[in-house]
């Protein structure tokens, strides 16, 4: 008769696996939640001098993650503007593949004086951590990601003594959607927006086989609409790659009438050409590896610059910057980070 301690060999061994299997599982799932943060946030060391990462909580308690960037020249006697850089799909605002080393606004901040603020996408809210800017909810005022952004420029303007009438927003790709959405629902928050491969307020609607059939003034009065009693002439800058597969030239083409509608309504409620927009097109000539981009500027009778629209033929679904480093920046392409900040001074 076998003691009743003697166990058959290997009992206690295939005993253990569920703890393995189960201790293996934890560690792959702390693992991934650790590289999920790496990815958003960074590291530690990736911060440099004057960077400060902060949590907007909206009233709702939602919870929006965002990087200022302070320039030297912010030491408490002056209100400086404030740019808001707003990354694309497969993106984040100061982490891995970064809008922050996309664009190198940094280094133009401190050379120029003016804060930079970059918000990354909240995590598990897009499966490629895109801006859900064609979704219905996130296009009005004071709810979802407007609301978040909007809290946020105006805690940074708040907490670091920033000027409220100089605050600008850029953004790439579905940031870019975002941007224009902001302009849109918080015009008396963003003094200008700038879209890199981006398109119009409610560019869902519009569809890609058959665009004509949604012209870009059926959604500008959308846009006119929801701008309500603080409609104005909000600024534009388009920037359109002649090579983007993702966000195609008609995009960009269609957001320039579609603000130009904007505009047009806002001046007196009537789409009738009230403004007299009048275009220039300005062609800047390849130079050595950097090839070239038009340059086109419609200014008011009084000679204000509201839409500029650049589009560079051989330019891609990247943002162009000689110094940008991530997946989607292009090195031989116009220095756009320069060109969205010269458009930004223009209405200071």
């Amino acid at each position: 008769m076998r003691d009743r301690d003697e166990r058959p060999a290997g009992r206690g061994r295939r005993r253990r696996w569920p703890w393995i299997v189960g201790g293996a599982a934890a560690a792959l799932a702390a693992f991934g939640v650790v590289l999920t943060l790496v990815f958003q946030f960074g590291l530690a060391w990736w911060s440099g001098d004057g960077d400060r990462n902060h949590i907007h909580v909206s009233q709702d308690g939602a919870q929006q993650h965002y990087q200022v960037h302070l320039p030297p020249q912010h030491d408490g006697s002056a209100k400086l503007p404030v740019m808001m850089a707003i990354h694309g799909c497969g993106m984040t605002g100061f982490g891995w593949n970064s809008m922050k080393d996309t664009t190198q606004f940094n280094a133009l901040a401190d050379r120029e004086g003016f804060i930079v603020v970059y918000p990354t996408q909240r995590i598990f809210e897009n499966s490629i951590n895109c801006w859900n800017s064609a979704d219905p909810r996130n296009q009005i005022r004071g709810a979802g990601e407007p609301a978040l952004l909007a809290g946020v420029a105006q805690e940074v303007v708040e907490t670091y003594g920033a000027d409220p009438d100089r605050v600008h927003v850029s953004g790439a790709s579905s940031g870019a959607g975002a941007a224009v959405i902001l302009g849109v629902t918080y015009p008396d928050v963003f003094a200008t927006v700038t879209s890199v491969a981006g398109g119009e307020y409610g560019l869902n609607q519009v569809d890609p086989d058959d665009p004509d059939a949604t012209p870009p003034s059926v959604t500008g009065r959308q846009a006119w609409a929801q701008m309500g009693d603080r409609a104005r002439p909000v600024p534009l800058l388009v920037v359109q790659g002649g090579r983007d597969d993702v966000v195609p030239p008609i995009v960009g083409e269609r957001l320039v009438e579609h603000w130009s509608a904007v505009l047009d309504l806002v001046d007196d409620g009537v789409l009738d050409d009230s403004l007299g927009l009048r275009a220039e097109t300005v062609a800047h000539p390849a130079r050595g590896e950097r090839y070239g981009h038009e340059q086109t500027t419609f200014r008011s009778p009084e000679g204000d610059v509201l839409i500029e629209y650049v589009l560079a033929a051989e330019l891609a679904h990247s943002w162009p910057n000689p110094d940008g480093e991530g997946l989607f920046t292009d090195i031989a392409g116009p220095n756009v980070t320069e060109i969205a900040w010269r458009f930004a001074q223009l209405h200071d």
